[in-house]
């Protein structure tokens, strides 16, 4: 006999996890499973080595229009909010210094427009833009050995979330282990997902597992499962590895460059690392791979189930990667991957944002990276940069949200309502505590500032 939940939910990284406190804390729904194949919580793409440990708000991401920076803002807020409550000491997270960098008058010219024309200033309170001197000031290296001739302009503010996500998804899971009816699977690959007349079978190498909503949080394996159910027939995948160099102490915050708009990829960036912020990161670099997982072989077979060796697969990777700026872009991607060559190839991008950076300063970072899937459209042959969500019939699978692991509790949200349509309206959900919880502890730019680093300051018994 089945063991019966009313919710189950496939994957145990930043995605699955945010959904499963969201529902057991602020929902009255009576039992919830979450499934990991992992022995531990997040241990893939979510771990902090894995990805680039940003909190994307919108705000230097040169690549978003004004309306995607609206939508994304919020849901930086929300996680930055459980952040600010749930780690006061800072144990997973910091909040640094972020800044976007433009090096020359065309750069300079696009990025003054964004801010004052495109609306960028009014949306972000807390966004300044900031000359040399100024950035000399924030960021030292950023401006040593500078050619003094060459304009340099930046976008800074002080809402530079580093983010351990790894630790934000075991933090979800301990929270919610805390309620009632809440089970917890680790190690527990899911085999099969079916349909049955009142929801799902779900099983594992322990057995069968009933629920009457099933969401599917497994990146990349989301859309292998959801195409066994016969969801997302044209859509494919476009696995993209990325990989990182490390230097030593060069910032203090995070620095981006600009952007293409025509790439899904974030622009090379520098920061601190979460742990450790002596040493700075560089990346990150953008490599196609036949695999659904970093470094393991075994999910090439996955990748090949997923893809389906078929005319309209191959027709629209040609078309996507003919495109005059992606094809050249995944080529050089491709070369930093070579031994020494590849260190040489990627140091410019290095030394836009640090110009005294040599060869001797960095290196490749070995076991740093994940695998981030695009989705390829094969009925359209495009690259779809947005969210890949597929809902069905009372079930969810996220293949990736967008930008990332930023948006996982305003993507758990929205999902929960769904479910709670899945589940007859039987089931409440207190939007208004999860806020409270969530975005009601983010810090507002009207809020009280010290004189140092642009933390908020408790308000005195006379304010």
């Amino acid at each position: 006999m089945a063991e019966e939940y009313d919710l189950i939910i496939v994957g145990g990284g930043i995605s699955g996890a945010s959904l499963l406190y969201t529902v057991s804390k602020f929902t009255d729904v009576e039992s919830v499973a979450l499934f990991e194949k992992e022995e531990e919580i997040a241990a893939i793409n979510s771990d902090h080595t894995n990805n680039s440990q940003t909190l994307h708000f919108g705000d230097i991401e040169t690549n978003y229009t004004l309306e995607k920076a609206e939508e994304v803002k919020e849901g930086a807020e929300l996680l930055a909010g459980f952040l600010e409550n749930e780690d006061p000491d800072r144990s997973f997270h910091d909040r640094r210094s972020k800044m976007v960098l433009a090096v020359g008058e065309e750069e300079v010219e696009q990025l003054e427009a964004r801010y004052h024309e495109e609306g960028f200033g009014d949306l972000f309170p807390k966004l300044e833009l900031i000359d040399r001197e100024q950035i000399a000031e924030i960021e030292p290296k950023v401006v040593e050995g500078r050619d003094p001739d060459v304009e340099l302009r930046a976008l800074q503010t002080p809402d530079g979330y580093v983010v351990d996500y790894g630790r934000v998804a075991q933090t979800f899971v301990e929270q919610a282990r805390e309620e009632a009816g809440v089970d917890v699977y680790t190690g527990a690959g899911v085999e099969d997902v079916t349909r049955a007349p009142d929801g799902y079978t779900i099983t594992t190498e322990d057995g069968p597992y009933s629920c009457d909503a099933a969401v599917v949080a497994a990146g990349s394996h989301s859309l292998q499962i959801a195409k066994e159910l016969g969801y997302g027939e044209d859509l494919v995948l476009l696995p993209v590895a990325g990989s990182f160099f490390l230097a030593e102490d060069f910032l203090n915050g995070k620095v981006y460059t600009l952007q293409m708009k025509k790439l899904p990829f974030a622009a090379v960036h520098g920061d601190a690392d979460v742990h450790d912020d002596s040493i700075t990161r560089f990346g990150p670099t953008a490599k196609l791979v036949p695999t659904l997982e970093r470094g393991r072989i075994s999910t090439v077979t996955d990748f090949l189930d997923v893809f389906g060796l078929n005319a309209a697969s191959f027709l629209s990777y040609a078309n996507v990667l003919s495109d005059r700026v992606l094809l050249p872009y995944v080529l050089r991607n491709l070369v930093y991957d070579v031994p020494e060559v590849g260190t040489r190839a990627f140091l410019p991008h290095v030394q836009k944002v640090v110009p005294s950076a040599t060869l001797d300063d960095i290196e490749r970072a070995e076991g740093y990276g994940g695998v981030r899937p695009q989705i390829v459209d094969t009925s359209e042959k495009s690259l779809d940069m947005g969210e890949a969500k597929l809902t069905g019939e009372d079930i969810v699978f996220n293949i990736t949200p967008s930008p990332g692991a930023s948006t996982c509790l305003k993507n758990a949200m929205r999902d929960t309502h769904t479910l709670m349509e899945f589940l007859d309206d039987e089931y409440t959900f207190d939007e208004a505590a999860f806020r409270a919880e969530t975005i009601g502890n983010f810090p507002r730019a009207d809020d009280a500032v010290d004189e140092t680093g642009g933390e908020p300051v408790a308000p005195s018994a006379d304010d």
